[in-house]
């Protein structure tokens, strides 16, 4: 772990103009600097350089933050990576925590491992390419499915020779632990290349007269392999295909075929395609397109579809048009709605993979049928379920799945508008499809957590909502203009010689204030992130020569960090002449009314709530919950007051 003082000292001297230059040609306008988007094709630069804030943003697509985010993005690098980079470029010395004896035989275990897959990978390739045996039969069988020479190299295709001792007996002559060639399924020590012999405890090549396709991980690192049974040896073979076991440095679960050579071109195109199998990601490569993964077998998890959203929201599923496919894919809608996807489906002509189809047509005529012929989610969805369906009860459940979908989406301006479509696709009343959605929701969470009821460790993913007046996108922006206030000007005095009870003065600043005027009443943000900004600015508020901006810029957290880099920049960007710094009193003012903003958004939520709930409960229930609605609007018209509204 690289120690807060070093990461200190690599932000310190990393220069965002020299970062972004290494990549970006920019030129200076004004303070600033300007260039064209390296996250986006533009033909205007709208890449803005500030070198007093240290930070760059993209006006087009809105990419940007400071030197660390920058190059994680453009480099597709993790939160260390980046760091090592900048170190190495501005010659820092990395000083990282001694490990514990457990965790350094842990990390031992895992590189050994690595090492391992490594030299079996180029055991494999050069088999493939030099051997005999290789050339006749492995390279035969990759040539046959219509793969170039220069893919095969690309993705480190290779072929294992039948003979079963041979990769092990070569292993521990040179050396390699047989701990590390076999695997232990208790501990996940191991990558399992081997296996031993019941009869006489020889290690036996998991492998052997298979061809070989090595997986990698995001940073390229060899992490196991899959193995094909020529198509001559296929017949009456069960284990057509062989993965390597599950092991601390592969689980199947979480890797994804192509995710190294995919992971700059996802950023690019802002889209990733999911294939089937590691076939069709070779051949849509050789086709030419590269923003393209593959699982491994037909399940596909939460890690991998968060792996995937961490370059894109985009994806497009492209599957086989038969039922196994569709079916596959209706698999999948609900868990990746449920994380944030913009999901699409395209199903490829009957008879056609994307390896046969690809190699069929050139890349600009794959992604025109993509954009012609991709369907959003919800639409196959309806499709599928509802296509010629009469029966009311199996129409009914059809519907209900459909609204099942609808209820996992977490941003609610994206549900409120599917809702819409879907009203007049199904012929259903608006009303009734949110009725149908709240109590799903609901169930699944039984107490729907508010602000100022939700702890800072815990979000809710999905809410109830009504449409006829939902203020969820207002709130969402009067907590984000909050944060930034923290971000920007969480040390800034903005009250001062306020008398206490005990008859001591003090001053607030713009965190203390927001903490001290939220607290007052129990309520905090909707958004964990923003309460661990809120307190870790009043935290360290007392420490001499903190401030807020580089605090949270050069925080080791990289989800802390990027959020900062998002809100230290403008979304707007404004000339010299109107860059103006607030004032003490400006910025009381903007604070104060933010806060109310928060307050109305809040006790009008409370009031849909209740009036809700009202409208749904007999007289008697009515008259008891009156008092409190009365209430409720009374604190509502007294905030409306002090922020210049009226209400009638």
């Amino acid at each position: 772990m690289i120690d807060r003082a070093t990461i200190d000292k690599i932000m310190d001297a990393a220069n965002i103009v020299e970062v972004v230059s290494e990549f970006v040609s920019l030129r200076r306008s004004g303070t600033n600097y300007k260039g064209l988007c390296p996250f986006h094709n533009e033909k205007t630069p709208s890449f803005i350089v500030n070198p007093s804030r240290n930070t760059c943003r993209c006006f087009g697509c809105g990419k940007g933050g400071n030197s660390v985010n920058f190059i994680m993005e453009h480099q597709q690098m993790t939160y260390p990576e980046a760091l090592r980079w900048l170190a190495n470029k501005y010659h820092i010395e990395i000083q990282e925590r001694e490990l514990t004896s457990q965790e350094r035989e842990a990390e031992n275990d895992r590189e050994s491992m690595f090492i391992v897959n490594e030299r079996a990978a180029k055991y494999f390739e050069d088999t493939l390419h030099n051997n005999v045996d290789g050339m006749a039969i492995g390279m035969q069988y990759f040539r046959s499915r219509g793969f170039r020479d220069d893919i095969i190299r690309k993705f480190r295709l290779g072929y294992d020779l039948p003979q079963a001792d041979a990769l092990p007996a070569l292993l521990l002559k040179e050396g390699y632990k047989e701990k590390y060639l076999l695997q232990n399924p208790d501990t996940g020590i191991g990558v399992g290349l081997c296996y031993k012999s019941e009869r006489d405890g020889r290690l036996i090549d998991r492998f052997a007269g298979r061809v070989v396709f090595p997986w990698f991980s995001l940073s390229g690192k060899v992490v196991g392999f899959n193995a094909r049974k020529l198509d001559q040896a296929t017949k009456g073979v069960q284990q057509k295909y062989v993965n390597s076991p599950a092991s601390v440095i592969y689980q199947k679960e979480r890797e994804l075929y192509g995710i190294h050579l995919a992971k700059q071109a996802m950023v690019r195109d802002d889209r990733v395609f999911i294939v089937e199998g590691q076939t069709d990601v070779i051949a849509m490569h050789q086709c030419g397109i590269e923003n393209v993964v593959a699982g491994s077998g037909t399940a596909f998890s939460v890690h991998q579809t968060r792996t995937l959203r961490r370059f894109t929201n985009n994806i497009t599923l492209i599957y086989d048009n038969d039922q196994a496919g569709k079916h596959a894919a209706m698999e999948r809608i609900d868990m990746m709605l449920a994380e944030g996807i913009n999901l699409k489906m395209l199903f490829l002509p009957e008879g056609e993979d994307p390896d046969s189809f690809s190699r069929k047509n050139t890349a600009n005529d794959f992604r025109q049928y993509i954009e012609t012929h991709q369907t959003d989610c919800i639409k196959f969805k309806i499709d599928y379920l509802l296509r010629g369906v009469t029966d009311p009860v199996k129409r009914s459940e059809g519907i209900n799945s459909v609204i099942a979908s609808l209820s996992v989406i977490p941003d609610q301006i994206v549900r409120a508008t599917y809702i819409t479509d879907c009203a007049f696709q199904l012929g259903i009343n608006e009303n009734t499809i949110i009725g149908q959605m709240n109590k799903m929701i609901r169930q699944r969470q039984p107490q729907s957590a508010n602000v100022g009821q939700q702890s800072a460790g815990k979000q809710q993913s999905s809410h109830p909502i009504n449409l006829q007046n939902d203020s969820g996108a207002a709130s969402s922006t009067v907590e984000t203009m909050l944060a930034q206030m923290i971000i920007r000007h969480g040390e800034v005095i903005i009250y001062r010689n306020l008398e206490t009870e005990d008859g001591d003065t003090i001053n607030l600043n713009v965190a203390q204030y927001i903490a001290y005027d939220l607290g007052q009443d129990g309520l905090s943000f909707s958004i964990p992130l923003y309460n661990r900004i809120l307190d870790e600015a009043v935290a360290h508020s007392s420490e001499k020569g903190f401030k807020s901006e580089t605090y949270f810029l050069n925080h080791p957290d990289v989800e802390m960090s990027k959020v900062a880099g998002d809100l230290s920049s403008d979304s707007v960007q404004l000339s010299k002449s109107l860059q103006k710094e607030l004032s003490e009193d400006g910025l009381r003012e903007q604070v104060t009314h933010l806060i109310l903003d928060f307050r109305m958004n809040y006790i009008e939520g409370k009031l849909r709530e209740l009036e809700t709930r009202m409208k749904q409960s007999p007289a008697e229930e009515q008259l008891r919950l009156m008092p409190e609605l009365m209430d409720l609007r009374e604190i509502r018209n007294t905030l409306a007051k002090r922020l210049g509204m009226n209400f009638v």
